[in-house]
């Protein structure tokens, strides 16, 4: 790495294009499940039919992040952005005129490549590489918050423009905003890596990566991270609808236009987002500080227990809230530790590929998580079965970090 890169400032211009994509993907993504109700109602179809959409889309994410990880490594990383936006838009735009849930369904693998594009796996590759080693962790950190700032906004978004247009207007509005980003595009201009690194072939760092016991336990762990994001994502915002306690019409909650269950839904998705903006930062920054992989399991751990206790307890507006803060503290803090330890173990050259693996594992829960929680209300007419699934799967990936070798694996060069 050279001088010049090593003292660079922690805000760059690659680091604001990146934000600004991320941004936007992460809003339009954080609403989908505003659209559970509206569309099952429109249509008069089971809660698992535009789940299964919704579902396919996490796992055509999963699928196309190596992929665009790897485009991003051969022709660019604004080329790479580019496909993903229009792939995006496109998704959403033939989205607005499907009547039927497989075409809904079939035409979310677009989507997912669309979020693939413009989601984590390509972005956070590219700031990690214009980054110093000294605030890589931290960028990675914002850039991830710069999801939860989309989150913020995202539903809330959504299910104001739903109380005065139809959601298919929504889906094209949304299909405009994701290719209103390319303006961001010109900032992003990342350093290349070390000649060292430049020296190895993907196959070589690749078959150093799946040869490693680390990364095996990484792709295992990340599981868990996707399906409970990904069951809450969607089915939140339905189930607070439904099994939350009324609000109280003279209460704090009304007074500031809050008055239905419906509405707190969308709210409780935008306070986790809120939370999340504090929760990854600080998550990067004691990633620069103390050992990621037992910071990992500490986060699933707290995961676990809220999730534990606030299925336990009667389901309130107050319960909701605090939930929606407590898990939102935790939401995203996993990725700026994972592909940072993706990052330290394997290095940048290939960290689109390596972190787009793990990725797909987060995305094969995230699909469970989606698909699971729409069948099993329409079995049991309630998500509780579903819940407790999420807490197991966070109790296992508590445990399965703490025995990554948290050390570089030497670089191998062919002759």
């Amino acid at each position: 790495m050279d001088t010049a890169r090593g003292q660079q400032s922690l805000i760059t211009p690659v680091l604001v294009a990146g934000c600004i994509v991320i941004i936007v993907s992460f809003a339009i993504r954080a609403s989908f499940g505003v659209f559970q109700i509206p569309i099952a109602e429109d249509f008069g179809w089971a809660r698992a039919d535009f789940s299964l959409a919704i579902a396919i889309q996490n796992l055509a994410w999963g699928i196309g992040q190596p992929i665009f990880g790897a485009i991003a490594e051969k022709i660019g990383d604004r080329k790479a952005i580019v496909i993903g936006s229009l792939m995006y838009a496109a998704g959403l735009l033939l989205s607005s005129f499907a009547t039927t849930p497989l075409a809904h369904q079939m035409l979310e693998f677009i989507v997912g490549f669309g979020i693939a594009g413009t989601g984590f796996g390509v972005i956070l590759a590219v700031v990690g590489r214009a980054s110093s080693d000294k605030n890589r962790s931290m960028s990675l950190a914002i850039a991830t918050a710069a999801g939860s700032a989309g989150q913020v906004f995202g539903a809330p978004l959504a299910e104001w423009m739903l109380s005065f247009m139809s959601w298919q207007s929504v889906f094209i509005v949304f299909a405009v905003a994701i290719i209103a980003v390319l303006a961001a595009l010109p900032m992003m201009r990342a350093p290349t890596v070390s000649r060292m690194e430049l020296e190895e072939s993907m196959g070589t760092v690749l078959k150093r990566a799946f040869r490693d016991p680390s990364y095996t336990l990484i792709f295992l762990g990340f599981f868990s991270c996707g399906y409970q994001l990904a069951f809450i994502t969607a089915h939140f915002p339905a189930f607070v609808t439904e099994m939350c306690g009324a609000i109280d019409p003279s209460g704090t909650l009304a007074s500031i236009g809050v008055s239905t269950t419906s509405a707190l839904g969308a709210v409780a998705i935008s306070l986790i987002g809120a939370a999340n903006i504090a929760g990854t930062l600080f998550a990067g920054w004691m990633g620069n500080r103390f050992s990621k992989k037992y910071l990992l399991a500490a986060i699933y751990t707290g995961r676990t227990i809220a999730a534990a206790v606030f299925i336990l307890m009667p389901i309130t507006p107050t319960s909701v809230i605090v939930f929606s803060i407590v898990m939102g503290s935790l939401w995203l803090a996993t990725v700026p530790l994972t592909s940072g330890l993706v990052a330290h173990l394997y290095g940048l050259r290939y960290m689109g590929t390596l972190y787009g693996i793990v990725f797909f594992s987060h995305q094969l829960g995230s699909f469970l998580g989606v698909w699971l929680g729409g069948r099993m209300y329409d079995l049991t007419g309630d998500y509780t079965f579903v819940w407790w699934i999420g807490v197991g799967v966070g109790a296992f990936s508590a445990i399965v970090h703490l025995p990554i070798r948290e050390r570089r694996s030497p670089v191998m060069v062919p002759a």
